[in-house]
């Protein structure tokens, strides 16, 4: 919920494929793309379940709660791949279909 922060992980170049959107390049571009998202929900939680590391990849696989601006909440499942060779991410996937979040309460 704060595009700023969640941002700093993330290298210049990054790419960010979340769920079947169009690939986003850049940081300032994510940024951008997650503030849009964000001001359409009131908030956001996530409950890992299981999480792995595949050389430069971490794969982690979670519920994510998202609460509507109606306050109802909805649980979706979700996998994300993080991979990056330093500190930053390099390639973002969020693989989830976030369609139910968007239907009525």
């Amino acid at each position: 919920m704060e595009p700023e922060a969640f941002t700093r992980h993330l290298s210049d170049d990054v790419r960010f494929t979340f769920g079947n959107s169009e690939t986003v390049v850049g940081r300032d571009n994510v940024r951008d793309v997650w503030a849009g998202f964000c001001d359409g929900i009131a908030g956001v939680s996530h409950a890992v379940i299981e999480q792995f590391e595949a050389g430069p990849a971490t794969i982690v696989e979670s519920t994510v709660t998202y609460t509507r601006k109606d306050t109802s909440t909805v649980s979706l499942p979700v996998v994300t791949i993080y991979r990056g060779e330093g500190d930053l991410i390099d390639d973002y996937r969020i693989f989830m279909d976030v369609a139910p979040l968007f239907t009525a309460a």
